[in-house]
């Protein structure tokens, strides 16, 4: 590694920070973009930079936008008394990729783990229960992830909802428990949305 210049070296370093990339993979993505063409190169330095400065959290749904109203938020065809909760982004992500929901989403962005310290107050929960109350929320469908604290917080969440003229609902068969919503199939997850059940 030593024997590379310093350009190089400090590519591979920037790279292997990213999660899931290793010295050995960052220096063969290294070698991959010095062979690129210098548009190639260009373009893809440009769509990193662009993505970092445009992207920002949808002001209703909180999930990942270029503008402050993100696509489905303000797509008038959306069911938007039904609403699906989840913790992150990529979760609606792989849920649209289903094709299994057309309703609207609320991202949470965690879930709660007193043993990490994040309780109710650590995720978008009061934002939540304000879009309930304000709008016509009828169905309110709580896809957070089969792990312990995903679990915890949609029975949490049930249960502040018993105050408001709404129906719970969990996704039901076929995501595994201890299954991340973003690494699970698509006709796992359509299966797992039509057959949810109120808990």
């Amino acid at each position: 590694m030593s024997h590379y210049p310093l350009s190089i070296m400090n590519l591979v370093k920037n790279i292997s920070r990213l999660p899931g990339i290793g010295e050995k993979t960052a220096e063969r993505l290294t070698m991959h973009i010095i062979r690129s063409p210098l548009k190639e190169v260009e373009q893809l330095s440009l769509s990193i930079l662009e993505t970092r400065k445009k992207i920002r959290s949808c002001s209703i749904c909180f999930g990942l936008s270029d503008s402050d109203i993100c696509n489905i938020c303000s797509d008038r065809t959306r069911n938007s008394s039904l609403l699906c909760v989840v913790e992150q982004p990529a979760d609606m992500v792989a849920i649209e990729k289903s094709g299994a929901f057309k309703g609207i989403y609320h991202i949470l962005h965690g879930a709660m783990s007193p043993m990490d310290g994040i309780g109710p107050d650590d995720i978008r929960l009061k934002e939540l229960l304000s879009r309930i109350k304000d709008n016509n929320v009828k169905e309110v469908v709580l896809a957070t992830s089969t792990t312990v604290e995903g679990e915890a917080t949609a029975l949490y969440i049930s249960q502040r909802l018993e105050n408001y003229p709404v129906k719970a609902t969990r996704i039901a068969s076929g995501i595994p428990i201890g299954g991340d919503l973003k690494y699970i199939d698509q006709v796992t997850i359509k299966r797992a949305m039509e057959t949810r059940h109120a808990i």
